[in-house]
């Protein structure tokens, strides 16, 4: 079973038209997303529109849940005073120009989606997909974090040897193996922040010959987002953090 797995969209339609055209192309069964659907870009609505079309589901990322529940702030991490008052501005503005009707299809979203690739009939891998760890949609799972970590994230979720974890919210893809389960970072489709500003997403192949991974990148027209994230009145810090891959 090859899926394709798509996160942290923020709000970014020009990147994930992109994605979903490259997807078209790559053989893929099914495609869902890991949440953080709105924030920071200017069509939350859009974004929203185009997967409720598409049919992908997927799960609730901190902006979702906290837009659909007008809560006080996003649930981003800033490390200064500038990018907290820079997610204040983002959820503010996301907040007032999202509708009811995308706000109730955020707060529907499931926390935890868990396919079974061979059918579930038969014994065989778990795929979990979360937007950050299986107990909160906040804690960021870099790749730095211990195998010691990773074990202790893979027994919370109820997986073993075969298992693969799959989440996004740090905006960095990475792949590692502990224990036999396979922890898979999909990076970000709209807002990516290892320095390459093209919108990623990850191919997963899923079968009896074990579990491979594939990081794809696809460059898409981030002057078209730029001039809507202008449009909109949100800062230009907003702009170069899309132009730069998150080096801003």
């Amino acid at each position: 079973m090859r899926y394709a797995l798509i996160s942290d969209i923020h709000a970014n339609l020009a990147s994930l038209d992109a994605v979903l055209a490259d997807i078209a192309t790559r053989g893929v069964a099914t495609t869902y997303h890991l949440g953080d659907l709105v924030g920071y870009s200017s069509s939350p609505d859009g974004v929203i529109e185009r997967l409720r079309s598409a049919g992908i589901s997927g799960v609730a990322g901190n902006y979702d849940s906290t837009v659909a529940t007008h809560y006080k702030h996003c649930g981003c991490r800033s490390e200064n005073a500038r990018q907290e008052e820079l997610a204040h501005l983002s959820f503010s503005w996301t907040l007032a120009n999202t509708s009811g009707e995308s706000k109730a299809f955020l707060g529907a979203l499931p926390f935890r989606l868990d396919l079974q690739p061979l059918g579930g009939h038969v014994a065989g891998p778990t795929v979990t997909l979360v937007h950050a760890t299986p107990s909160s949609n906040l804690v960021y799972v870099t790749e730095d974090r211990s195998d010691d970590f990773l074990a202790k994230m893979a027994a919370s979720a109820g997986l073993a040897a075969g298992d693969v974890i799959c989440f996004g919210h740090t905006h960095k893809p990475w792949h590692r193996a502990v224990g036999g389960v396979h922890f898979v970072n999909t990076g970000s489709v709209g807002r990516p922040k290892d320095g390459d500003p093209r919108a990623g997403y990850v191919l997963l192949d899923v079968d009896a010959a074990g579990v491979r991974v594939e990081f794809v990148r696809v460059d898409y027209d981030i002057s078209a987002t730029a001039a809507g994230v202008r449009a909109a009145g949100l800062p230009e810090e907003f702009v170069r953090f899309l132009e730069t891959g998150g080096r801003s």
